[in-house]
């Protein structure tokens, strides 16, 4: 069995209204040292043995469904499963 960590952040390019407010709130809790704040959504999922390949799964899974790839990028670490 495998486990795939996959995080899902939102393009460079794209603005994050989500990620200003949270500066805009750490600031005004007196946290001035940060910069930037960018959100993101992390997925973990276990993947049972099959005859397909774990990184073809996975990359048709973010293309088709976890991720939008107009707006967001996407990266992944696969792990053997305890």
């Amino acid at each position: 069995m495998k486990k795939v960590k996959i995080y899902v952040t939102l393009r460079e390019s794209i603005l994050d209204p989500q990620g200003s407010a949270v500066q805009g709130s750490l600031h005004n809790m007196g946290y001035d040292e940060v910069s930037e704040v960018r959100i993101g959504k992390f997925l973990e999922l276990q993947i049972d043995p099959s005859e397909r390949d774990v990184d073809t799964l996975v990359k048709e899974m973010c293309e088709k469904l976890l991720t939008n790839t107009v707006i967001e990028d996407y990266r992944y670490e696969v792990e053997e499963a305890n």
